[in-house]
This record gives C-alpha cells, structure tokens and sequence, in this order.
C-alpha cells in the first residue's frame, strides 16, 4: 500500500508500506479521511517541534476515519464494512497513570504519527491501517467520515474544557482562531457559555468563528482597542482557552479575565515568560490540558447526535496524492482551516 512520509523538513513522500494483516484483537481500517493537524505541519515545515525531532521517515496523520476491511478472531464490536473514527491513542494500560485513571499521561504511550519515541510510532496517513481493535469508535449512519475524522482534534477541546470546569452561563475568551481555538468555539457553547470572544490576528479564520457561533470576533492586529469593553473593573471574562501558543496572547488576555477566572493553556508555541504578580493577586486558575481519553468517544457521539456540527470547519479536501500541495495549503491560515487529505 501507500503512504503519506515525512523524510525530513519539505520532504515528504508517497512511499510504498507494509500492509499488516490484523492480528486476533486488532483491525484493519481502510482509511478514507485524514485531517493534517499542527503537529503534521511542524513535521512538514521544520522537522519536528521543540525537542521532539524526526530520526527516521515516518508516516504522518492522526486524524483519520474509515471503514473496517478485516477483523481479528477475537473483535466482536466492529466487522467489515463498519465505518469508524480511529483514535490515535494506544496507553499501555498498565503504568501508574493509567492505573490512576489518567491514561492520556501513560508513561508508554504509543500515539500514532508521533516522533517522540524511537523507533517512531507510524501515522495513520495511508491507504489501510491495522491497529488495536479498542481504537476503532463506530461512528452513527448519519456521519460522514470526513466529519468522523475530526473527532480526534474535537476530544482534545472536550478536554480542555473540562479542564476549565463549568461553562454554562460564563464569558469566555478564545485567543487563536486555528482549528483548535475554533474547536473550542463549538465546545464553549455545547456548555452553555453566555459570551465567547475570539481573538486572532487573520481575518479568515475570524469570519469561520463567527459561522460558529462566536459573539465577537476580534483582529487584534487591527483593531486591539475593541476589547476594552471587556477590561471593566479588573476584568470581566471567567474563562480563557489559550489556543494560539503565542505570550503576547496570553500576556494580554490576563487583563481581561477576571479574579478568580480559568486559565487553560492549550497552545504550545515554547517557553513563556509568566506576569506572575498578575496571576496571584487576581488569583487565576492557571490549568494546562493534554490530548484526552473518554473524550475521543464521547466527540464521536455528539457528532453522530447532530449536537456539535463540525462541517463549516473543513475548507479543502484534496487526494493524498496531492500531499505535498495539500500541506502547503494548511500552512497558509489566510486560506484554509482544516485540509483533508482523501485515500
């Protein structure tokens, strides 16, 4: 079969890959769908992203869908021909954390189309793939698999959001309208949120969050005078998802939340410098938030219940052998949202 390979920065490739027979409690998934993520494009663009560097080609993709081809002897739940979501967490199982109940920090974690173990764990950007049966959700008739294949980056929202605790009758502050920040937009009202306020500093994904439900959607390269509304006081907003990785984002958002107020970071863009005095004197939850676990299915779910619509989301959908074209396309946020790549 094929694959979509990274080799090094601007490198990638369709190369030929094994194709594994599923063993007695595996599946082999015929993929249809894969979103590229932010990960994929730091692997594309720059080989990696903080330490996390690729050593040996890897086949890239997390977010994928597609219909069961095979099954093992011993999978009950699924059989050839179901269409699934694939979830891209494989935890051990057995580490303290995931004893602990906290399986999206197990110490042995394999995360498809991840460098930062060695050898690599091979992405999911490929004609068929055969994993752990567990990871393969059935997703409702109703359900593209396009749309199923965004239920991985909406469970990390899921979790960010409870992370923030609460969101029903709260103002909300999103800075960073990529796919994660407009993901949240989504989850922030699914809560029950009053108001939610999207930063950015592009207009294109600015109008995407206004088709989602923002209140207001804000250019604060523009026009940063607009959110003194929201400075009263000591500030009025009580919760803040920071999905841009950007410290002049979350530098000036502290101003606008108020005492007592969530802090959830979700972007990562490096190390920050922290206004600590600000942090303890208003007494701000700071909360960091990393990948999910139940929530891969709970997206599945309320995807497939017509409660979360995450259609408006997807702006391009091109042939996996177009990769290369289909990267650069994601790269360029005054032109795309989420790309698909169609296997």
């Amino acid at each position: 079969m094929r694959a979509v390979v990274i080799h090094a920065p601007k490198d990638l490739r369709i190369d030929s890959y094994p194709d594994a027979a599923p063993g007695p409690a595996e599946v082999r998934v015929k993929i249809a769908n894969g979103g590229i993520c932010g990960s994929d494009l730091h692997y594309y663009n720059h080989g990696g992203f903080g330490t996390v560097r690729i050593q040996q080609p890897m086949a890239l993709g997390h977010e994928i869908a597609g219909v069961v081809a095979a099954v093992g002897d011993r999978v009950t739940h699924v059989k050839p021909g179901t269409r699934v979501a694939v979830n891209p967490s494989k935890p051990c199982g057995q580490c303290l954390h995931c004893q602990e109940g906290m399986r999206n920090q197990c110490l042995d974690m394999r995360f498809l189309g991840s460098a930062m173990r060695f050898p690599h764990v091979q992405g999911g950007f490929r004609e068929f793939l055969t994993v752990d049966a567990t990871q393969a959700v059935p997703i409702a008739d109703k359900l593209s698999l396009a749309e199923a294949a965004v239920a991985e980056p909406l469970a990390v929202c899921l979790h960010a959001g409870k992370q923030a605790g609460p969101l029903l009758g709260k103002r909300v502050l999103i800075t960073g309208c990529g796919p994660i920040g407009a993901l949240m937009i989504l989850v922030s009202r699914f809560g029950g949120a009053a108001e939610i306020v999207v930063t950015d500093v592009v207009e294109a994904p600015l109008a995407v969050a206004k088709k989602l439900g923002a209140s207001h959607a804000i250019n604060v390269a523009t026009n940063a005078a607009a959110l003194d509304p929201w400075r009263a006081g000591k500030g009025v907003f009580d919760t803040l998802f920071e999905a841009s990785g950007n410290q002049a984002a979350l530098r000036t958002a502290l101003d606008l939340l108020r005492p007592g107020a969530s802090l959830v970071q979700l972007g990562l863009g490096g190390e920050m410098t922290l206004p600590i005095n600000s942090i303890v004197a208003k007494e701000l939850q700071l909360r960091g938030t990393f990948r999910f676990d139940p929530e891969f299915e709970l997206a599945v779910r309320l995807m497939g219940e017509g409660l979360i619509d995450l259609k408006p989301l997807i702006t391009a959908t091109m042939p996996f052998e177009n990769a290369v074209a289909a990267f650069e396309l994601a790269s360029d946020r005054a032109q795309s949202m989420k790309v698909q790549l169609t296997f």
